[in-house]
């Protein structure tokens, strides 16, 4: 499709936002998204002012049958964020917070970021577990799930969700929550961006503040990698790890002797006081001499925290997957493959679910892969795209060797294009049924299909 063909002048005049065509000086840097790689080039992008825009824009994609993407953070794997010739609904303006502290609530627009959202809690020492970067839009990632920092203690994002304002396929402003629309308010909660446009997300905030996390770095033995998962399952909720096995960047915060060197970068937080969390610690130093430990009692925010400087937007592969258990012969795999990875950069990532996670029951949201202990992320990230073919087979290789295929589960926001192998992966077969029955109602052209799409049943 062309951009020829749509009339942007039977749109503009409605619209309170803007109207970025290819013409527009923002062109270019509004059809950029964090991952590099994609050059789609739509006829449009509306930086929307508010959920009218949202409805006006949707009302017209689904009229004329043009394509409509949705684009909040632009963090997406699969490049979903845009469209070609379609429209792309750009919530990257829609920045209004509102925290009631006494409550513990808070409602964010659908362009709030997961960082900005962590620091405006952070003021009345609450917060709300999103996932490890603070530039992610809310949007994607509770509409996923939502894994972080604090997926045991507080569980996924959406096990605090209260309810969201959103735009359906056919331009209505609806409200979903667990009395008004509860089948939408279940789908939204892991059904990623099938089912409408999310304008305003409600959350339940929790007491946060000072934890006692960081980053600690172990050398990539397969002691140390199968140990460490150890002590993460056994901790106390409190405790939530993200470790990552990889070749030490030449990063400012990794000392210059360790780059090059292969080591298991660990990120972690414990939310339950220091005395607590020196235990589980402990138990970790104790598992090989650490090349470096910058562990200790922090804001909750300075997790977040992302290096000042240019914008980095590199190409990725990776393959994300569940899996039960991790053994010494599977971290021996890790190892080797960490070691002859074609790309820049690499990395087999590692975390340890359960807790509050675990307890809430599968059928309670469409995120369904409560019960997996270790969700894996295997990523290879390059700027040269001749590098692409050569990584893609290193992914494939190292997902192949620790779960035949690749593993039958996935998690929504890592899944990358898969088509409809992936959007079985995120979501089993109970699951994908009952999505597709409400697909059906709220959906049922399938105009949300930039996404791990679910058709209409």
């Amino acid at each position: 499709m062309s951009h020829h063909t749509v009339d942007l002048a039977a749109l503009t005049p409605h619209l309170t936002g803007d109207v970025i065509a290819p013409d527009h000086p923002e062109y270019e840097s509004s059809r950029t998204i964090f991952y590099s790689g994609f050059d789609q080039q739509p006829a449009a992008i509306v930086r929307v002012a508010d959920a009218p825009d949202v409805a006006r824009v949707v009302r017209f994609a689904g009229d004329l049958g043009i394509e409509l993407a949705v684009k909040a953070g632009g963090h997406s794997l699969s490049g979903f964020s845009l469209s070609e010739g379609g429209l792309v609904v750009d919530l990257s303006a829609m920045k209004g917070i509102d925290i009631d502290p006494e409550a513990r609530t808070a409602s964010a627009q659908g362009g709030v970021t997961t960082g900005e959202l962590t620091t405006a809690t952070a003021e009345h020492g609450l917060t709300i577990g999103f996932g490890d970067t603070g530039s992610v839009g809310i949007g994607g990632i509770t509409l996923a799930g939502g894994i972080g920092f604090l997926v045991r203690k507080y569980g996924l994002t959406i096990d605090n969700l209260l309810g969201a304002e959103i735009v359906t396929a056919d331009g209505e402003i609806v409200t979903a929550d667990e009395t008004t629309n509860p089948d939408l308010f279940w789908a939204i909660r892991g059904g990623g961006g099938n089912f409408g446009v999310v304008t305003r997300f409600d959350y339940r905030l929790n007491p946060v503040r000072q934890i006692v996390g960081g980053m600690m770095a172990l050398p990539a033995t397969p002691e140390a990698i199968t140990g460490l998962v150890a002590v993460a399952d056994a901790a106390p909720d409190e405790f939530s790890a993200i470790l990552n096995v990889m070749v030490a960047p030449p990063i400012p915060f990794v000392p210059p002797e360790l780059h090059g060197k292969q080591m298991v970068m660990a990120l972690m937080a414990h939310v339950g006081g220091a005395e607590a969390a020196e235990e589980t610690l402990g138990e970790i130093r104790a598992l090989a001499e650490p090349l470096a430990d910058y562990v200790g009692p922090i804001e909750y925010t300075q997790l977040f925290e992302e290096p000042e400087g240019e914008e980095f937007h590199p190409m990725a592969k990776s393959h994300n997957m569940f899996i039960d258990e991790l053994d010494r012969a599977d971290a021996e795999k890790i190892i080797d493959a960490i070691g002859d990875s074609p790309a820049a950069m690499s990395a087999v990532q590692l975390r340890v679910l359960g807790g509050a996670a675990a307890r809430v029951p599968v059928e309670a949201t469409a995120f369904a892969h409560r019960q997996r202990k270790i969700m894996v992320n295997i990523a290879g990230m390059y700027m040269d795209p001749s590098a692409a073919d050569a990584t893609s087979e290193w992914v494939d290789r190292i997902s192949d060797a620790l779960a035949p295929g690749g593993g039958d589960a996935g998690y929504a926001a890592f899944v990358t294009e898969e088509g409809e192998v992936g959007a079985h992966r995120a979501y089993p077969e109970e699951t994908w049924d009952r999505l597709r029955e409400i697909k059906r109602k709220y959906d049922p052209y399938n105009l949300f299909h930039r996404n791990h799409n679910i058709p209409p049943g």
